[in-house]
């Protein structure tokens, strides 16, 4: 693999597989749907989840009947989904450096995963192996800070971030502004809610925030208790009352541009 994955995804992400797997959120329902009529995503289809993690996102691919190859470069996480969907085809392989043919796939997908490797070397790997007219998603689920405890949540979280490629920041976007590879298309936003414990979906999910995995353990449980602490200050809410931790999932469609 050409391609170096940033500190915080190969160390938080191999440490926190598991972890990621247990508690991070799927995705809306609406998710498949968008699949299948707006990336015309069927039976027929060969699809690629690139940065595939555990597989969160592989049930709704599956749900279009097409063939899905899942491709993640650390193996923690290709173990959490290979045991999850033993089905799924798998590959460990960087998203610029595809064992693929050129041609060969009429759409890839990145499901929280884009923003690291948002690079020129990948566009042009993705552009060599989609079909003409082939079709590139984007998804990320992202929490709703406008929602007073969560936006205090992300305010304790931001200062740890340093250098760790984020959605939020938006810089995996520059990648799309000198390049004639891929053209936008549309971009559509769902809601949904994450219903657990405190500790399940507020606490144990921040944790297994790439940077914060990264961190040795007692800081990591330091941080766990700072956070139940912040939904009690403004919920009341103890760690194992139920809440729903709301998200808002932004859907990118780019497709391939003519040679």
């Amino acid at each position: 693999m050409t391609q170096s994955l940033h500190p915080a995804a190969q160390k938080g992400f191999s440490l926190g597989a598991e972890l990621y797997q247990q508690v991070r959120p799927s995705y809306p329902q609406d998710i498949a749907i968008w699949l299948q009529d707006r990336l015309q995503i069927g039976e027929n289809s060969t699809v690629i989840d690139l940065g595939s993690g555990t597989g969160k996102f592989l049930p709704y691919l599956l749900q279009s009947k097409a063939k899905v190859i899942a491709v993640e470069p650390v193996a923690e996480m290709l173990q959490q989904l290979q045991h999850n969907h033993p089905q799924v085809k798998c590959i460990q392989a960087s998203s610029d450096q595809l064992p693929l043919a050129d041609a060969s796939i009429d759409a890839i997908l990145c499901a929280q995963s884009f923003h690291w490797f948002a690079n020129i070397e990948t566009l042009t790997e993705m552009h060599r192996v989609l079909a003409p007219s082939g079709h590139l998603g984007l998804i990320w689920n992202q929490r709703d800070t406008t929602v007073d405890w969560v936006k205090a949540l992300a305010d304790e979280i931001a200062p740890l971030e340093g250098d760790t490629p984020r959605y939020h920041s938006e810089l995996w976007k520059q990648v799309f502004e000198h390049q004639q590879m891929f053209n936008f298309v549309e971009l559509q936003t769902f809601q949904q809610k994450h219903h657990g414990t405190v500790e399940q979906v507020v606490s144990k999910r921040l944790l297994s925030t790439s940077f914060i995995a990264a961190m040795p353990v007692a800081e990591q449980q330091q941080l766990k208790a700072k956070f139940e602490q912040i939904v009690f200050d403004f919920t009341g809410l103890t760690a194992q009352d139920q809440i729903d931790f709301p998200y808002t999932t932004f859907a990118y469609h780019f497709q391939k541009a003519a040679n």
